[in-house]
């Protein structure tokens, strides 16, 4: 829920600091608030106001022209420590030619504060972007402008009234390019023009990937040869998830070029001439559009030395805006491993054939851990305590918008860490390159520091609202925090994110006491001590917080994730409302964690999840009294690990139970913060999966529970291109009384056919309101699937299934606890594709799984023969050659022809896409695995198969070994042969 923009707000997060202040959350030296003294004021004007003078005294009617001004005089004021000083910005924009840095000479003396704040009713932007006019018609034809922008600036971002323009770009097939050491080939014909285009260097290939965003320049076109710039591209073909060998996707795309240049929307900056390119969207009036195009990477760097930090600064109900980050302008590029950290320079460990030997981790790139950078914050606080923000706007920002207590090379003034006794209370982020507030950095002083005084802590982030960010860098959580003690994330709105809602923790459990076996068994150790004594990260709160749509682009996250262990920590009363993977994601090493009371609400997989695979530390989890409506839960066993799960609830949506409703109710900012009062809005679908062509209902169900009652509704729905909404009924209409409830429905229409196998799209809906004389806004999202019919072949399911097909690709959408069976039970059950009596004496049966949700270290995906494939749990002669998440690939078959795998060789450390193959010769069978489609590797001996039949079924078979959990598992190439 937004509300909008009120004095209310501000009156009230000023109340909630203070409130802070006394309460111990945040105190002053002494420990306890101390008594504000008479202070000083000092007005300024934004930039080229013309009763401004920077020699004038600095009041209502005469205020000063620059903030650096201001801040001189600031300086001053606070040095004769007589009472607080404040700093107020009047409405407009306060553009800067240089980033604010704020030390010790900077801070409140003596308990008084400096504060730096807008003017009452003003909105005033401060501002590291220069505004683009002068706008003329370049290219008629092509509806292309131009504008004179000056030189000595390589932006990577634009502005455009408020919104995040994208750079001219186009997209990239998978079968466009053959990936190399040194690049790539361009196979189609239709990008020949490329070798020609001007400005090579500065042409970018950008590839979305499992859990990372990479990005890398190009050197040179030379025909079909594209070589790119290093060290990025050997960085972004090492270690894992890599351009050449990711989990999932990728999606291509070259970026920046003034040929790219088709879209509306879209820009091109030419440095050399300086000047910018734009193509207005749909009845955009440049003349009237406001354009900002930024030339500052930082605003704001509060940051002192351990000796003396900065403190005691505040900043109040600014508007921050109008940064770029350049670090992917380098040869680095941007070589992201996950959240933000990057991977620069030339890698000493990396090994001369590592495009090929380490596209899934290899030993070497454990040396690079330790050196991992992280990107920084377009505002940074480091080495500082008792520093507050509240009530800010922090928008259309070129990087992470908050930066606390990063690393050193993450901060401008060269020192980082020894963030605390920080308070960001009710700021809203948005429409910005990445994720909202970083806290805590990733090098070994993160965790294991050298000095006390590095210790980022006291660190509490409420009532905020971050929302529709991380728009370039999509590897990005609205909130993520690596190392911090005593962390509080509490009350805050956070929807619309390509990657987790809130993340916490880092290290996979390697830098905790004992270290881990996954990293000893990888060789980490050589380059790192293992360590015995705790990390840093510990006495973590989150609770009470609000997320909406999180993971809705990227893979391997969860609505809150976790990594390594948090001793005395609480994840408690957080509402996740739709995240398109897991709700609570417990990775590597999590540990030490209570979790109760959460509502988990349309999460994709399960609601609960840990990683116990590889030798982790995973465990001492206690998971009580919290409801879901996906019933699974994986990883987390009572009694297992140390964990305790008890009393979790699974419910209907359309049918919350009163403990539900009561942490819904309280979920997200709280107050005054949350002025709508508990107004409840809810949308769900009666199928999320359909299929091309077919329709599915989509209701949004709005329930005031306040005291007055709501008017003006108004819903609308937003649907992916070519599907298509029409509303059901009348909608909503009149008011709606307090204890009442009203729902709007929409049937929803996939489109008639795709050319993929299944395709996932996010229907949004928005519900605007007013009480009294305020006026509301609530969105919800959902993901909705769409198969492509299955035509080609059969389909069976002995649990619930979904089959699609489009060209040479396949899709199955199954659950299943397993195919499998041992002295813990027998289970049969599947999804599968397949082409009956296509086996004879002598067949080979091969397919390539491209895709694999990973459901279950041990859900697979692979090929089948079996005498009937629809005769599960009896038909004999049964065999699979299957890939798997977490342990490799594996050749399985029913020794005695009881109908029910029980034999398996396997081999460790493969993962899809790779092909799969089984080869029967008579009444023997063989199972084979392949990474390139052509050198072939047996897997466990050749076995004679019980009960064999002359003709067999072969097809392609899939389980999510996760009960009630529906996976996605695709496959392409499949063949029978002879």
């Amino acid at each position: 829920m937004r509300p909008p923009h009120s004095r209310h707000v501000r009156t009230f997060l000023a109340a909630c600091a203070t409130a802070a202040l006394t309460a111990g959350l945040l105190t002053g030296p002494s420990g306890g608030a101390t008594a504000a003294a008479p202070g000083r004021t000092i007005v300024v004007a934004p930039t080229g106001a013309v009763n401004a003078d920077d020699e004038g005294p600095g009041t209502t009617n005469r205020p000063l022209a620059t903030l650096e001004e201001a801040q001189r005089r600031a300086r001053d004021q606070a040095a004769q420590a007589r009472g607080d000083v404040t700093v107020v910005l009047l409405d407009g924009t306060h553009r800067l030619d240089a980033p604010l840095r704020f030390d010790a000479t900077d801070s409140g003396r003596d308990g008084h504060t400096v504060t730096w704040k807008a003017a009452p009713g003003a909105n005033p932007e401060v501002s590291g972007a220069q505004q683009v006019t002068g706008w003329e018609l370049d290219d008629a034809e092509a509806g292309i402008y131009k504008a004179d922008v000056g030189h000595g600036l390589d932006s990577r971002q634009l502005y455009v009234d408020g919104a995040f323009a994208r750079r001219a770009q186009i997209s990239l097939a998978s079968s466009d390019l053959t990936l190399d050491p040194d690049g790539f080939t361009i196979n189609n014909e239709n990008l020949s023009y490329l070798s020609d285009l001007p400005d090579q260097q500065r042409i970018e290939l950008v590839a979305h990937l499992t859990w990372t965003t990479r990005i890398t320049r190009v050197d040179s076109i030379s025909g079909s040869t594209v070589t790119m710039q290093q060290p990025g591209w050997d960085n972004n073909t090492y270690g894992y998830d890599t351009i050449q060998n990711p989990y999932i996707g990728p999606r291509f795309s070259l970026v920046n070029s003034h040929a790219f240049l088709d879209q509306p929307g879209e820009w091109y900056l030419d440095t050399d001439a300086g000047t910018l390119y734009y193509k207005p969207l749909p009845g955009q009036d440049l003349d009237n559009t406001r354009v900002e195009l930024p030339r500052l990477e930082t605003l704001v760097e509060v940051g002192g030395t351990y000796d003396e930090p900065a403190s005691n600064l505040r900043f109040e109900g600014l508007t921050f805006t109008g940064t770029t980050w350049l670090g992917p302008n380098s040869p680095d590029g941007y070589a992201n491993q996950q959240t933000g950290a990057i991977i620069t320079g030339v890698q000493p460990d990396r090994p001369a054939d590592a495009f090929e030997t380490c596209s899934r981790g290899c030993y070497g790139f454990e040396g690079s851990r330790n050196d991992w950078e992280q990107m920084p914050g377009a505002l940074q606080v480091s080495a500082a305590k008792d520093i507050t923000f509240v009530a800010n706007t922090f928008v259309n920002l070129g990087s992470v918008a908050l930066g606390i207590g990063q690393d050193a090379n993450a901060h401008a003034t060269g020192v980082g860490l020894g963030a605390h006794d920080i308070a960001v209370l009710g700021n809203t982020f948005t429409e910005s390159a990445g994720g909202g507030i970083a806290v805590g950095g990733i090098q070994a002083d993160a965790h294991h520091p050298s000095d006390d005084r590095m210790v980022n802590r006291d660190i509490l982030l409420s009532e905020n609202r971050i929302y529709s960010t991380a728009l370039d860098y999509l590897d990005n959580d609205a909130i993520l925090a690596t190392y911090a003690t005593r962390l509080s994330i509490e009350h805050n709105y956070i929807a619309h994110m390509p990657y987790s809602g809130i993340g916490v923790g880092y290290g996979w459990g390697a830098n905790d006491p004992g270290g881990s076996q996954e990293y000893i068994d990888r060789g980490l150790y050589d380059f790192q001590p293992i360590y015995d004594t705790p990390t840093t990260l510990t006495d973590v709160r989150i609770v009470g917080n609000h997320l909406v749509d999180t993971v809705n682009t990227m893979w391997d996250a969860g609505c809150i994730y976790l990594l390594s262990a948090q001793p005395n920590s609480t994840i408690e009363g957080n509402f996740c409302d739709g995240t398109g993977q897991l709700g609570l994601y417990f990775d590597e090493g999590s540990r030490y964690i209570d979790v109760t009371r959460n509502v988990l609400m349309n999460t994709n997989d399960q609601w609960a999840h840990a990683n116990i695979q590889g030798g982790h530390n995973t465990g001492d989890l206690a998971l009580t009294g919290n409801f879901s409506t996906n019933p699974a839960i994986t990883g987390i066993v009572d009694g297992e690990r140390g964990n305790v799960v008890a009393d979790n609830v699974t419910f209907s949506a359309d049918d919350i139970p009163a403990g539900a409703q009561q942490v819904i109710d309280g979920a997200g900012p709280t107050g005054e913060f949350d002025q709508y009062g508990p107004v409840g809005v809810m949308l769900a679908a009666d199928r999320t999966s359909v299929y091309a062509g077919e329709s599915t209902t989509v209701a949004m169900t709005v329930v005031n529970r306040g005291d007055r009652p709501l008017v003006r509704q108004d819903a609308s729905i937003a649907i992916p291109d070519g599907w298509q909404a029409v509303q059901i009924g009348e909608g909503l209409r009149g008011a709606l009384a307090p204890g009442a409830a009203a729902t709007v429905s929409w049937e929803v229409t996939a489109p008639g056919a795709f050319d993929v196998p299944f395709s996932q799209r996010t229907v949004s809906a928005e519900l605007s309101f007013r009480i009294q004389r305020d006026t509301y806004v609530a969105d919800r999202s959902l993901t909705l699937t769409a198969l492509n019919p299955l035509t080609s072949l059969d389909s069976y399911g002995s649990v619930p299934s979904q089959f699609a097909e489009a060209g040479p690709e396949f899709a199955i959408l199954t659950e299943g606890a397993d195919i499998w069976e041992d002295a813990g039970g027998a289970f049969d059950e599947y999804g599968a594709i397949y082409q009956p009596g296509a086996v004879g004496e002598n067949t080979t049966v091969t397919a390539r799984v491209t895709h694999m949700d990973n459901t279950h270290p041990w859900a697979k995906a692979g090929v089948v023969i079996r005498n009937d494939v629809t005769a599960d749990g009896s038909s004999p002669g049964y065999a699979v050659m299957v890939v798997t998440p977490g342990n490799g690939v594996s050749f399985q078959w029913d020794s005695d022809g009881n109908g029910y795998l029980d034999s398996f060789g396997g081999a460790g450390g493969v993962q899809a896409p790779a092909w799969v193959r089984l080869v029967r010769s008579g009444s023997q069978v063989s199972g084979y695995y392949s990474t390139d489609g052509n050198s072939w590797t047996q897997v466990g001996s050749t076995v004679e198969l019980a009960g064999i039949s002359a003709t067999q079924d072969a097809g392609l078979i899939a389980t999510s070994h996760a009960a009630g959990v529906t996976g996605r598992f695709g496959f392409s190439d499949f063949s029978v042969s002879e």
